[in-house]
């Protein structure tokens, strides 16, 4: 696998924003790129226009890449996969895949979220789908990535993690480019654990800018919500370092301050009095941090580790707490040693 072929085939699975923009870079990178869009007026759209105003405004797909709604048409002949849907759709699209998968097929993960009922990574539903067989195969890509600024080819630095340092090699050189670095990781656990908790402590972060709070408040949260994520991630297994680099810290300052957050923006919302139903009614693309609060409140329990940044997040967004309520019970609680 060490060289790489010249009618390399990738197809991108999801043509939202982090969809378009992967694409468009791995186009850039030279790669023989397809687009499949799961919803028919939007593939016709992307098709037609040669972009999504309303997902990436401004950025135009090449002529080269091939955009389908149809799966079985575009999985022909690919040599990589890279998913780009959100994270509660991961299960059911790789089970329509099955049937059209070779053994030699790479898949990469883009999706940052854990599946609320089974509370299982996406590595792990992939891999429950498809067979023991594809375990060196699939990786996870993540890290501070927004697509707004991938998209324009701005400098973007990530962690590709998966069990086989070949296949990680192999897909690092593919997709590093002068703007778009790449580093390897063969924590598979701790990245995915850190690339989904990081999007609670994003909602928080946006409700502490909904209430006005300040700079002292959003550093608290981002150190004390690095400290429970690294809590429960190693419970789980995780390596320790990891929760320190890309898919950790990095993620995690990124996600939280910037405005093109969806999670920031969701909580920023809450904490100006809307509630969850209307905000994310009012959205056109999907918050992973919602679904992941549910299912890291079940890991909190189920592992018996300490997350209270969580569990106030929990009982904010499915039991009506008010967020001012739940800052005042984070700040008050029993005091205790910062570490240790």
């Amino acid at each position: 696998m060490s060289k790489i072929s010249d009618d390399l085939k990738i197809a991108v699975l999801g043509g939202g924003s982090w969809g378009i923009a992967f694409s468009v870079h791995l186009c850039i990178c030279g790669h023989k790129v397809r687009i499949w869009e799961f919803n028919k007026a939007d593939a016709a759209l992307l098709a037609g226009t040669r972009q999504h105003q309303g997902k990436l405004p401004g950025i135009i797909i090449p002529r080269e890449i091939r955009i389908e709604n149809d799966l079985h048409s575009v999985l022909d002949g690919v040599r990589i996969i890279a998913m780009a849907i959100p994270s509660h759709t991961v299960r059911q699209v790789v089970r329509s895949l099955r049937g059209d998968l070779n053994r030699e097929v790479l898949i990469i993960n883009l999706a940052k979220g854990l599946e609320t009922d089974t509370l299982m990574r996406m590595s792990q539903v992939i891999i429950e789908e498809l067979g023991d067989e594809f375990r060196n195969n699939v990786m996870t890509l993540s890290g501070p990535s927004h697509a707004e600024e991938v998209s324009r080819q701005i400098p973007t630095t990530v962690t590709v993690a998966g069990d086989s340092i070949e296949n990680l090699e192999y897909v690092q050189r593919l997709f590093t480019s002068n703007y778009f670095r790449l580093y390897t990781n063969t924590d598979l656990v701790g990245v995915e654990l850190a690339g989904s908790l990081k999007n609670i402590i994003a909602i928080a972060a946006g409700i502490c800018d909904g209430l006005g709070y300040g700079d002292n408040t959003k550093g608290a949260l981002l150190t004390r919500g690095l400290a429970e994520i690294t809590r429960l991630g190693l419970a789980m297994g995780a390596v320790p370092d990891t929760f320190a680099g890309l898919a950790g810290l990095g993620d995690l300052i990124t996600t939280c301050l910037s405005r093109h957050s969806r999670n920031r923006f969701v909580g920023e919302q809450i904490g100006l009095g809307k509630n969850l139903e209307q905000v994310l009614h009012e959205m056109t693309m999907v918050a992973e941090g919602v679904r992941t609060t549910q299912a890291a409140y079940k890991l909190a329990n189920m592992y018996q580790v300490e997350m209270p940044i969580t569990i106030e997040m929990y009982s904010i967004l499915f039991g009506g707490k008010s967020p001012r309520e739940a800052v005042n019970d984070l700040m008050t609680r029993i005091p205790k040693p910062e570490v240790g």
